[in-house]
C-alpha cells in the first residue's frame, strides 16, 4: 500500500466545507427516485412549506425534505450500484463564489450533497465567548469566525442545499487538533458537550446574531443530524459511544480506509476516507483535497503556480481512478473529502469538479452520487446476507463467477 507517512496525512479543515453526494443518477434497480434533486429546483425558498417555528424561530419544522430518493432492496444476484458520495468539511460562505459554484454543479447532474456545518460559523466573533470548548479556554477556536455578512450568507446557502435535497451533518465547532486540547484526548461526554453546543448554535442563531429579516433553516436540526466527521479525522473512538446514544447513523472521521464495502463501528456506520490510487506516485492517498495538496506541495497552499497544471490532473486523475478501480470490481462505494478552498490557485476544486462530471456522467446508469445519510438508507434497505457477502470482496477484487452467481448465492 506504499508509505504511511504521507499516506496517512489529514486533512485539516481549513475554512468552510460540505458534504456532497448525488441522488438518483441513472435509474437502474436499487435506488428509486421519488423526486430526485434533478426533478425539482429549488430557489431556497419553502413554496407551498407551511413552516412550524421551533424555539426563537431560528429553525423550522417543514415537513419531510425534499428530493429524497427511495432505497430498494436487491434482488438475487442484480449487481450493485456504484455508490459516490463528495463531502465538503465545513460548510460556511464567505462570498468566494464555491459553496453556491457546487449547489449548482450537483443541481446540474441531479445530485445531493453532505455538508458538515462547523457550528462557530452561525456565532458573530463578539459573541465568541458563548463557546466552551473541552480543555480550551472560552472562545477559543482554531478555525476563525465570520463575518456578520457572512454568516448571512451561510445561513441563506444552508438552507437552500437543505431545500435542495442536500444533508447537513456537523463538523462540530472549534476544530482543534493539537496539543492538551485537541480532539483526540476528548472523552465521551466532552463530545457530547461539544455537539450540545454545535446544536444549539444551529438553532439559535437568531438570537446569538439578532438577525430579524432571514428566513429559518426549514429543518428541526435535533432530529436532522445523524452523522458527522470530526476535526483531522480525530478522536473517533471516544465520540461514537455519544453518537450512538444520539442516536445518529454514521460517522465520517476515520482516516486511511480501504475501497471496500463499508462495516459499522458500535452500531454506527464507518465511512472512513479511503486510499484511492495516486497517479505517478509508489503510494496511495487519502480521498481528500488537504492530503492530495499535503503530498503535491507539502501543506503549502499557495506555491509554485507552474506545478498548478500537473497537480490539477493529478488530483482528478487520482479520484477518477479511485472511481474506476471499484466501478469495475467490487462496487465498493468511494469517499471524496473537500473544503471550500482555493489553495494552490484552486486547482483542487477545478479537479473535483472535473472528476464529479466524469462519475456523474449520464450514460452510466448504475451510478449514485449521494449523501452519507442516502447511502446509509440504502444499506440499511438491504438484506444482511447480501451485506456480508459483498464485505467479503477485496479492493480491487472482482466477484467470483459474476455478480448473479455472487450474490444469487446469498
Amino acid at each position: 500500500m506504499g508509505d504511511i507517512s504521507r499516506r496517512g496525512i489529514l486533512g485539516l479543515g481549513m475554512g468552510a466545507a460540505a458534504a456532497v453526494g448525488i441522488s438518483g443518477c441513472g435509474s437502474a434497480k436499487g435506488w428509486e427516485s421519488t423526486g430526485g434533486s434533478g426533478s425539482g429546483k429549488s430557489s431556497g425558498k419553502s413554496e407551498g412549506r407551511k413552516a412550524e417555528p421551533i424555539g426563537d424561530g431560528s429553525t423550522a419544522r417543514t415537513g419531510p425534505q425534499p428530493h429524497q430518493p427511495k432505497p430498494e432492496r436487491l434482488e438475487p444476484g442484480q449487481k450493485p450500484p456504484q455508490f459516490v458520495v463528495f463531502s465538503w468539511d465545513g460548510a460556511g460562505d464567505i462570498g468566494d463564489g464555491l459553496f453556491p459554484r457546487f449547489r449548482k454543479l450537483a443541481k446540474d447532474y441531479g445530485a445531493s450533497m453532505t455538508f458538515f456545518l462547523s457550528g462557530l460559523y452561525l456565532v458573530p466573533e463578539s459573541k465568541r465567548s458563548l463557546y466552551r470548548p473541552p480543555n480550551n479556554p472560552a472562545g477559543a477556536s482554531d478555525i476563525g469566525f465570520l463575518s456578520d455578512e457572512n454568516i448571512r450568507r451561510t445561513l441563506k446557502s444552508v438552507r437552500s442545499a437543505w431545500l435542495d435535497g442536500h444533508e447537513i451533518g456537523t463538523h462540530f465547532n472549534g476544530h482543534f487538533c493539537a496539543g492538551s486540547g485537541s480532539v483526540a484526548h476528548w472523552t465521551p461526554a466532552q463530545w457530547k458537550s461539544e455537539i450540545e453546543q454545535a446544536v444549539s448554535f444551529v438553532t439559535k442563531w437568531r438570537t446569538n446574531t439578532g438577525f430579524k429579516d432571514l428566513e429559518p433553516l426549514p429543518f428541526d436540526y435535533r432530529k436532522e443530524l445523524v452523522g458527522a466527521r470530526t476535526p483531522c479525522l480525530l478522536g473517533q473512538d471516544n465520540l461514537l459511544p455519544t453518537a450512538r446514544k444520539l442516536g445518529w447513523r454514521y460517522d465520517a472521521s476515520s482516516p486511511g480506509g480501504l475501497q471496500v464495502w463499508p462495516g459499522k463501528k458500535k452500531g454506527i456506520w464507518d465511512f472512513p476516507l479511503q486510499q484511492i490510487p495516486f497517479p505517478g506516485r509508489s503510494f496511495e492517498v487519502l480521498s481528500m483535497d488537504y492530503n492530495l495538496m499535503a503530498n503535491q506541495s507539502q501543506n503549502a497552499t499557495q506555491s509554485d503556480p507552474a506545478k498548478y497544471p500537473a497537480w490539477q490532473r493529478q488530483a482528478r486523475d487520482a479520484y477518477v481512478a479511485g472511481f474506476e478501480r471499484a466501478y469495475g470490481s467490487n462496487r465498493a462505494p468511494l469517499f471524496i473529502g473537500n473544503h471550500f478552498e482555493s489553495w494552490n490557485g484552486g486547482i483542487y476544486m477545478r479537479a473535483v469538479e472535473e472528476a464529479f462530471k466524469h462519475i456523474a456522467d449520464e450514460k452510466r446508469k448504475d451510478v449514485r452520487v449521494v449523501s452519507f445519510r442516502q447511502y446509509a438508507d440504502w444499506l440499511d434497505a438491504q438484506d444482511p446476507r447480501v451485506l456480508r457477502k459483498l464485505r467479503g470482496l477485496g479492493v480491487g477484487q472482482r466477484p467470483p463467477g459474476g455478480w448473479k452467481a455472487y450474490l444469487s448465492a446469498s
